[in-house]
């Protein structure tokens, strides 16, 4: 469901195009005047120089149509070497970008390449707090993603922007590009808003379930990206890294992965991954769709009985070990268990294959 809208789903952060954004409360932007004076004032306040020096814009003109030719003969210049990295309104667009963002927004991987090797700053953030990164995984640019990861960009994006590469590919549907991110080090789990607000873990008990990738490709019932979460390590209780007020929360809300599967009609693939995972099946309090109150979405059946029928048997060993030797090893360490000395049918039954 790459692209679908959910309405009824949380989305931290809005991905950003080229530059149509407007700030709230500004000028409207349907007349040209209106239109002009908003690139006026961008200028004034987000150019990284005065306004008369940032009107040579053929630089981040030639990253957005990709011609590397143009931005190759102009980095021999000084003038322009010494701007790679300035946040510049350019002709084709109003929000102030570099360089480099602006290629990594358009998928001009060539651009992208040459200007990291040319100094471009990777993890330099727009207005947004909006990394190259994060706008070419928004943009579904695989190649950029590869890119900027192999250069070194931070695979969790920028604090400063509420969602996250990782986010924005669970949600869209986009698992090849997850993979990469994952291959790279991005963290499954993290969400920026929570921790950002919540730097103790401990402050604060929460009172709903955080919107983290793992609950975001569930409620766009992306089951590929769903499994390739889960195989990174992705928690399948994760809430926060705190403590959680359950009896603090609204009565008809989702309190765990498996209740949020469960009342966003998730096929029962996902509950099956779930329970293979490791998910705790007693954070699920109602027994049945009319006592928990769960609003329009409709239960999957097969799958809410695939759940009852879990609940109400032991676990087997084999998959409580295969958890325990898993959480052992954490998130981190996963990719070693090719390198375990240990026959290679249980290294498939401990990476789920």
């Amino acid at each position: 469901m790459a692209g679908a809208s959910n309405p009824g789903v949380p989305e931290p952060g809005s991905p950003g195009d080229l530059g149509a954004q407007r700030p709230s409360g500004g000028p409207s932007t349907t007349s040209g005047n209106a239109g002009r004076n908003l690139k006026e004032w961008l200028k004034e306040q987000f150019c990284d120089h005065p306004i008369e020096h940032c009107e040579d814009t053929r630089l981040h003109d030639a990253a957005y149509v990709g011609d590397l030719a143009t931005i190759q003969r102009l980095l021999q210049e000084d003038s322009f070497q010494s701007r790679i990295n300035e946040k510049s309104v350019w002709s084709c667009g109003w929000l102030p970008c570099t360089p480099l963002r602006i290629a990594a927004t358009a998928g001009h991987g060539n651009c992208v390449n040459f200007l990291i090797q040319k100094g471009a700053e990777i993890d330099l953030v727009d207005v947004k707090g909006q990394t190259a990164l994060y706008v070419a995984a928004v943009h579904g640019h695989l190649e950029c993603v590869h890119i900027l990861l192999e250069a070194g960009a931070d695979p969790n994006g920028s604090r400063h922007h509420r969602s996250t590469p990782v986010y924005h590919a669970a949600r869209v549907g986009r698992a090849d590009i997850l993979r990469e991110l994952i291959k790279y080090g991005a963290d499954v789990d993290v969400n920026h808003h929570v921790t950002s607000v919540t730097p103790n873990p401990s402050f604060r008990p929460l009172t709903s379930l955080v919107v983290c990738p793992l609950y975001i490709s569930a409620a766009y019932h992306n089951l590929q990206c769903f499994k390739v979460l889960l195989e990174a390590g992705a928690d399948p209780d994760f809430n926060c890294c705190g403590p959680v007020n359950i009896q603090g929360f609204s009565r008809g809300s989702a309190v765990c992965i498996m209740d949020a599967v469960l009342r966003h009609g998730c096929d029962k693939a996902f509950v099956s991954l779930l329970i293979d995972f490791g998910a705790n099946l007693n954070l699920v309090k109602w027994e049945d769709p009319v006592e928990g109150a769960l609003g329009r979405i409709r239960v999957n059946s097969e799958g809410l009985q695939m759940f009852k029928e879990a609940r109400s048997c032991p676990r087997r060993l084999m998959a409580l070990c295969r958890m325990a030797v898993r959480r052992g090893l954490g998130k981190s360490r996963l990719h070693l268990i090719g390198a375990l000395p240990v026959p290679d049918p249980i290294k498939k039954f401990l990476l789920h294959e």
